[in-house]
């Protein structure tokens, strides 16, 4: 694609094109008209320049993210950080689109496809993942974005825990949350309200504004009765809702990759029980970023990324279900 064509282009013009090809995609029609007028945010708001220096920048995730911040603070009165990321996601999709002459996002689809269907037949010692890179990342940041129902169930979350409720002193806004969180991740909590009261009694708000991770330690253990229940997955999602750049959300899929590129590439020596540690958690996957020269994502844009592996390369047949599965994929 001749991208300095391209950019010679007028807005509409531009526009129509990229809307045609969103049509080619099978995507929904009000996807289509988000898309369609989202992606040119900087375009509309500020200029020209502007948008084109953005989507062909050499730092684009860190550009991007921003040169929307700055626009959206001028420019709206909602709240900025909840919103930047829908706009992030339609330019790097935009991205990718100007970049679409090479053949490499259908091979990687296509990879993606044959391992699913191998898998019943394959055991772990066979499976190979391709070696984390930049180009990865942004491939399963581009399908991530394309999956709809993610979005809007995020977007839903986004709302409750950012605009609606985002104080944890009333014990109903805690349990708005808390219920929400277990059944869009089918977190299996089947007393959510002892909870909802332990979250309420720990006066957290400080603490997730901080970026604390010790919360996280503080949130797992829920008595119940006569019994301590440990529920850690829950405990990374609470939190990271509330301040996902600072609390990355562990589940077995991430588990299962995390441990994988160990065994593979060394990038880290931790034991397997440090993944169910919140601190080392945190810290095995800034090791993973690191080692991998992935530092321009953010901690919630690597652990989307190694979500989607884990659910492509290491599915459900594999062994015993982990409780704690995230990002609500129907009833999985």
């Amino acid at each position: 694609m001749d991208i300095s064509k391209l950019k010679e282009m007028p807005y509409d013009e531009l526009r129509v094109l990229y809307k045609q090809h969103l049509h080619s995609l099978n995507i929904s029609k009000a996807t289509i008209n988000t898309a369609s007028v989202d992606t040119f945010y900087l375009w509309r708001k500020d200029s020209k320049t502007l948008f084109w220096d953005t989507v062909l920048s050499n730092d684009f995730e860190s550009e991007a993210r921003s040169r929307l911040l700055k626009t959206l603070s001028e420019h709206s009165s909602g709240n900025v950080n909840a919103l930047v990321s829908g706009y992030l996601s339609h330019l790097r999709k935009f991205r990718l689109y100007i970049n679409s002459d090479s053949t490499w996002e259908q091979s990687e689809t296509n990879q993606v496809k044959t391992e699913k269907k191998t898998n019943l037949r394959r055991t772990k010692k066979d499976i190979v993942i391709p070696s984390p890179t930049v180009e990865q990342v942004e491939f399963y940041l581009t399908k991530w974005d394309g999956l709809e129902n993610y979005h809007l169930q995020e977007d839903a979350l986004n709302k409750l825990f950012f605009e609606l409720c985002p104080k944890n002193t009333d014990i109903i806004d805690v349990l708005l949350k808390a219920s929400t969180l277990n059944d869009f991740y089918s977190t299996n909590i089947f007393s959510i309200y002892p909870v909802a009261k332990h979250i309420c009694a720990l006066d957290i708000d400080a603490r997730l504004k901080a970026g604390d991770v010790t919360l996280v330690g503080d949130i797992q253990y829920v008595p119940i009765g006569d019994t301590e229940k440990n529920f850690y997955s829950f405990a990374t999602k609470y939190c990271s809702h509330h301040n996902p750049l600072d609390y990355p959300i562990y589940d077995s899929y991430v588990d299962e990759v995390l441990r994988y590129f160990r065994n593979r590439d060394s990038f880290s020596d931790f034991q397997d029980g440090d993944l169910k540690d919140y601190v080392k958690f945190k810290g095995i996957l800034i090791d993973f970023r690191a080692f991998y020269g992935l530092d321009k994502f953010s901690l919630k844009q690597i652990d989307q990324y190694v979500w989607q592996l884990g659910k492509d390369y290491f599915p459900k047949n594999y062994g015993k279900k982990k409780r704690g599965d995230k990002y609500f994929v129907f009833n999985r």
